[in-house]
């Protein structure tokens, strides 16, 4: 985009010198600023930013000189009925529109052939994993045998599903070969995965299939998976993170400071509490906390769900987390992008619900982890806090974040911000 902005300045400048014999020339830098919205506008609904033009620079072209004939005849209309167009130098405006329009395609082709030699034909990362299935060949894929690196589909292991995030980790398409009997366990790791996932098959089965790839006459690939987010989405959801996170430890500054001071005068103890959470895709990542229970105490795993009146909680932890401030270091996992604004509740290890660990409840548990975790959620402006003592404890939560990740907007997570002060001190929170 800041190449076309360029090329569109930079034509109408050459433009304006070739016919005007000035540079730079006022007429023509006016024509470029004109021109320069509208171009941009209609370029990105004629997909001229999309992941396809970045290594086709033939399809890039078309979508290129169509959005310039678009923006130029909708200047024209509007310079019409405005009664400016006659101010505009025919010469200079046609030169501009042609100059710009050969910058960007030769930036287009140039780019495009770069990228393509160097990533190949095409802009994704897709992996392919072979588990001893039909054979699998794509033009850009990188294979890697699961024998090889110890993959196996047990969505009863948290270290395993760690294992596998970490190899799955910034993975645009996932194709797993593995033989009948596994399709349905790497269906299941696939869907929490938060990936565009697909299974090969050389027949069919009714493990929940999106869509289906056709590779050649005897192997198709069956797409079990696809990552709730597009693109655009995740860069918004992530430019909200950010600026809110920032915001945040700016204003809360002060509070965090007297909280970190209280936390270190109580015992002596670190100030901060780290645990190792799940996170998107089934990642480890180390939660951030201020301290609340005795040093002593802690509980790494979180085997044990903190009860109220706990005497693991110190009177100065027992104050934190009733405000939810002992929440607030968690803006740093936000700004490393361990962890969003706005998510579903990331859970310790060791979590229970009822005598059953949280995935062996419901099986759809691991597919809350295909969203990055957040600092609040849909489950908790519910009210759905606090221990679980039985299963429905988890079953409410789960069913509020999977149809948070269902039904994502941004404006739904600006609502559950707001919603989530109203309730910092909430019965539950202890």
């Amino acid at each position: 985009m800041i190449g076309d902005i360029l090329s569109v300045i930079g034509g109408f400048l050459i433009g304006g010198l070739i016919y005007r014999g000035l540079i730079p020339d006022p007429q023509a830098l006016l024509e470029a600023q004109l021109v320069l919205p509208l171009f941009l506008t209609i370029a990105l609904y004629q997909r001229v930013y999309s992941i396809r033009s970045l290594t086709d620079g033939q399809y890039a072209a078309l979508r290129i000189v169509l959005a310039l004939i678009v923006s130029a005849a909708l200047l024209n209309f509007l310079a019409f009925y405005a009664k400016f167009n006659t101010s505009f130098s025919r010469g200079t405006f046609t030169l501009g529109l042609v100059l710009s329009g050969a910058l960007m395609v030769a930036l287009r082709a140039g780019s495009a052939a770069y990228l393509r030699k160097k990533w190949g034909p095409v802009a994704r990362n897709i992996l392919i994993i072979d588990d001893s299935g039909p054979p699998a060949v794509l033009p850009g894929a990188v294979t890697i045998s699961a024998g090889d690196y110890g993959l196996v589909p047990d969505d009863t292991d948290p270290n395993m599903l760690d294992r596998l995030a970490n190899c799955l980790a910034n993975q645009e398409q996932v194709v797993v070969s593995c033989p009948a009997q596994r399709r349905g366990a790497w269906s299941a790791i696939l869907k929490a995965a938060g990936v565009h996932g697909e299974l090969i098959s050389d027949e069919e089965q009714h493990i929940g299939v999106l869509g289906i790839t056709r590779y050649n006459d005897h192997t198709t690939g069956l797409i079990v998976a696809a990552g709730p987010l597009g693109l655009r989405a995740r860069v918004a959801k992530r430019l909200f993170d950010i600026m809110i996170a920032m915001s945040g430890l700016v204003i809360l500054a002060p509070v965090m400071v007297i909280a970190a001071i209280l936390v270190k005068l109580s015992d002596g103890g670190p100030v901060f509490f780290t645990q190792q959470r799940m996170g998107r895709g089934n990642r480890y990542f180390d939660m951030l906390k201020f301290r609340s229970m005795r040093f002593q105490d802690g509980d790494a795993l979180g085997q044990k769900s903190t009860q109220r009146e706990d005497m693991r909680v110190t009177p100065i932890g027992a104050f934190l987390r009733r405000t939810s401030i002992d929440e607030l270091p968690q803006l740093f996992n936000v700004l490393r992008g361990h962890m969003s604004i706005v998510g579903p509740r990331p859970h310790a290890l060791g979590s229970q619900a009822g005598t059953k660990f949280f995935w062996e409840v419901d099986d759809r548990y691991w597919n809350r982890h295909s969203l990055k975790p957040g600092m609040t959620g849909l489950a908790q402006i519910r009210g759905f806090r606090g221990s679980t003592e039985h299963e429905s404890d988890l079953s409410e939560r789960l069913r509020s974040d999977l149809e948070y990740i269902a039904n994502w907007s941004l404006f739904s997570d600006l609502v559950i911000v707001l919603r989530t002060l109203t309730i910092l001190n909430h019965d539950n929170a202890y």
